[in-house]
């Protein structure tokens, strides 16, 4: 027998046994976040997270009584450097050894602590001047890590989607141009150098919102639908959105030189309600998305994505909880498996033991089938006085009822004129590629602005 056929006979009996030894087996997460004023204390909540079959918990800092509550248990956990110490920790070892021996060592490994993730989303959220110091933080921490003898924890930082300037096709991957030298590829050259993971936070359901018209709602369920999409770069198919944007993010990696970094995933999943205008954010596309990512990811062997076939993701869901103090829109501290009270929004079970036809069927939402283009309530007045101007100096007479005397002139409010003006816009321009943005002033809503006799222009969902 040749070298090369006894190192592959090697190779595929080590990965055999690996995975059937569990330390390739696929365990689902959840993430716990503790925004809320009414939720469970943390032993009760980790009581909760082993009836739902989580194997993985993320958790947003690193409350000791958290890591106290799951120590003896077989969860793994993700603990979070907090965003604001990133700069200090960048340029300071004692620092760095500091945070690690007051937050890590006295837990472990009673507490299975095995991710440490540097910041969260700090690309999107932070100012650029955090952004440079992120992989320098990252080397701090894993030589404190190291430094106490911590062996099984992997250092890594979640990063949201809007990483990429280019996601579609998704061998176009691409990232965003004023990160990519500086900040991604060191990052890549760390995850790669230690076999760590590249964290990715993605969620269809904020593409799909933002193009509902243009998104099948199945396809960005995970449903299994005759709708596929193959991509012209690859000729790879894809029967599903969340296949396209992982991808997206594999093809950005090898676009750099680094095609083989494991991705792990994050945080996903899908709004139980929200606002009455928000569209799609129901207890049944909830479940339903939810319940297809515990199907895909918990499958065995692994069915992985068109570009990595067969590969393990690990996945965390999030959240445990509605949190009722998330910032944000009324989708935001609705994403939970769970009420506060304990109680389930919907079964699920994450062990993935329980197929999809055996829950029980959920009602169907009854929705508003049309949408409508409004002003955002942030929107900025200047700007919105210019975008106005711009949605109505596109001929076919599409603010004429908000001229002085129109049915909708009155009130004279700048918020209702720009909300009929985009909605006249977009209904009448949206064929030739009009959309429902305008830079972020605008959003979709399903709920009706029309008042009196002025009734707005909306579109079919």
């Amino acid at each position: 027998m040749g070298f090369f056929a006894i190192f592959l006979l090697l190779s595929i009996l080590f990965v055999s046994a690996s995975f059937s030894s569990g330390e390739m087996q696929p365990k689902m997460g959840v993430c716990y976040g503790e925004l809320g004023n009414n939720l469970p204390i943390p032993s009760k909540s980790i009581q909760l997270i082993q009836k739902l079959n989580a194997k993985r918990i993320k958790i947003y800092g690193t409350n000791p009584k958290i890591l106290k509550a799951i120590q003896h248990t077989d969860i793994q956990i993700s603990i979070m450097v907090p965003n604001q110490l990133i700069p200090a920790i960048s340029t300071n070892q004692t620092l760095a050894d500091h945070w690690v021996h007051s937050n890590v060592v006295p837990f472990y490994p009673k507490s299975k602590i095995r991710y440490l993730l540097v910041g969260n989303e700090i690309l999107s959220n932070q100012p650029n001047s955090t952004w440079f110091k992120l992989v320098p933080a990252m080397r701090k921490i894993r030589y404190s890590v190291k430094k106490f003898g911590l062996k099984k924890i992997k250092i890594g930082t979640p990063l949201a989607m809007d990483v990429l300037e280019s996601s579609f096709p998704p061998s176009n991957g691409t990232f965003r141009s004023d990160v990519r030298e500086k900040v991604i590829l060191p990052l890549l050259r760390f995850l790669d150098r230690t076999k760590s993971f590249f964290f990715v936070d993605a969620y269809t359901y904020f593409p799909w919102v933002s193009q509902p018209l243009q998104i099948n709602l199945d396809y960005a369920l995970l449903q299994l639908t005759n709708i596929t999409y193959t991509d012209p770069g690859t000729n790879l198919t894809y029967n599903n959105l969340l296949d396209q944007m992982l991808d997206s993010v594999v093809f950005a990696m090898k676009r750099l030189g680094y095609p083989n970094i494991r991705l792990f995933l994050a945080e996903t999943g899908w709004p139980n309600g929200g606002d009455l205008d928000q569209i799609g954010a129901n207890v049944y596309n909830a479940a339903t998305y939810n319940r297809n990512v515990v199907k895909k990811f918990m499958a065995k062997p692994p069915t992985g994505t068109p570009a990595r076939p067969g590969t393990l993701i690990p996945t965390m869901i999030f959240a445990l909880y509605n949190e009722n103090q998330k910032p944000g829109q009324g989708t935001e501290r609705h994403f939970g498996l769970l009420y506060p009270n304990g109680s389930h929004v919907y079964p699920i079970d994450l062990s993935g033991k329980t197929s999809v036809s055996e829950y029980p069927v959920l009602p169907e939402p009854k929705s508003n089938r049309k949408l409508w283009c409004v002003a955002a309530d942030s929107a900025n007045k200047t700007a919105l006085a210019e975008a106005v101007s711009y949605a109505c100096s596109q001929g076919n007479r599409t603010c004429d009822p908000i001229q002085p005397g129109g049915k909708c002139y009155k009130p004279n409010s700048l918020s209702k004129h720009a909300s009929y003006a985009f909605s006249s816009y977009w209904t009448q321009l949206r064929t030739a590629g009009a959309t429902c943005f305008f830079n972020g002033l605008a959003v979709m809503t399903s709920k009706d602005p029309s008042y009196g006799s002025c009734k707005y222009p909306s579109v079919n969902l």
